[in-house]
């Protein structure tokens, strides 16, 4: 039977799992306490950065319903990112943290359901945040209407040229046949 500490700290899990969007397993082996509240900070406040004892995280995915896990990276000092909303800013911290500290070890995590590698992982952390691609695909909008504008504009300021030609070209031959 499961001590209340545990059911807690299960209870506790499967609600951080289930809030969460994406999750990042790590191994800090090595890392000192200065270095793991670093690391916290660098993430923001989409992600939360949790030490977890292994048996209990695969409890508490299960019952949270999560299928994108890979139960074979719980051994060893385990830690995960917990992540809510985009995991592009969090995945790029735990990316740069791990190439300035080679003992945190990026094992693997989920995304919306699906399974991710330490590859994976990376690859998302090398996308741009949301912010940047809403603001490339505004500007490029942007870009493309103005041209529609100017495109429409073209044939209505031809026509004003044109007619302002043939009134000066009447007004010139109107002040030569009144001489």
């Amino acid at each position: 039977m499961a001590t209340p500490e545990k059911a807690a700290a299960v209870s506790e899990l499967k609600e951080l799992f289930s809030n969460s969007d994406a999750a990042v397993l790590t191994e800090y082996r090595g890392l000192t306490v200065a270095k793991l509240k670093e690391l916290r900070r660098s993430l923001g406040e989409n992600a939360e950065y949790a030490v977890v004892k292994n048996t209990l995280t695969a409890i508490a995915a299960r019952e949270a319903g999560i299928e994108g896990l890979n139960f074979d990276d719980l051994n060893g000092p385990t830690a995960i990112a917990f992540i809510t909303g985009e995991p592009v800013e969090a995945t790029k911290s735990l990316r740069d943290f791990a190439k300035d500290n080679p003992q945190l070890v990026l094992k693997s995590g989920y995304f919306e359901g699906k399974t991710l590698n330490e590859d994976d992982i990376k690859k998302l952390a090398d996308l741009e945040s949301r912010e940047v691609l809403l603001a490339k695909v505004a500007g490029a909008a942007k870009g493309t209407l103005s041209k529609a504008a100017a495109l429409f504009q073209a044939p209505l300021s031809k026509t004003v040229r044109t007619a302002e030609a043939l009134r000066a070209k009447v007004e010139e031959q109107g002040g030569e046949s009144a001489a």
